[in-house]
């Protein structure tokens, strides 16, 4: 099989595995209540990144600033981030997780990672230190080429 191939085969069950954490997502499972996918990706970068401006996520995900502007407007809304001065003294606003967001993430994550280990739970060991080590290859080397890290 050669790149291409394998690139298809990746590309469909890429496909699938968001297709799965859609039907199984906790805003389906509870009826609505859960974060949209932009507001779980975003509070996520907070939380391991700290404080972040609008060119800040522009810069770390390559999309508009219109499209930040939306969604952390609703996150702002929704109680879960704050602005807050620029603690390096900058001109920008940042935006932080709030402890309400942050309860959000984490019960969230909590459900996300019950429904994984159910899905693993039989795994032997050195399966999923394969399936571990090759999928953070795979993120990392899309990071490479983009240019655009996931601060780990």
């Amino acid at each position: 099989m050669d790149a291409k191939q394998a690139s298809e085969h990746i590309e469909r069950e890429m496909l699938i595995l968001m297709r799965h954490r859609e039907m199984t997502s906790p805003r389906r499972t509870r009826g609505g209540d859960a974060l949209d996918r932009s507001a779980y990706v975003l509070l996520s970068r907070l939380e391991v990144q700290g404080p972040m401006s609008i060119a800040d996520f522009v810069d770390a995900f390559g999309l508009a600033a219109s499209t930040f502007t939306r969604q952390t407007n609703a996150l702002l809304r929704a109680g879960l981030v704050e602005r807050m001065l620029d603690p390096e003294g900058g001109v920008a606003r940042k935006f932080r997780v709030t402890r309400k967001g942050m309860e959000r993430l984490a019960s969230e994550r909590d459900e996300i990672v019950t429904g994984m280990t159910k899905v693993i739970s039989e795994w032997p060991p050195e399966r999923l230190a394969n399936f571990i080590a090759d999928l953070q290859q795979f993120n990392t080397d899309i990071e490479r080429l983009t240019g655009r890290p996931w601060p780990r």
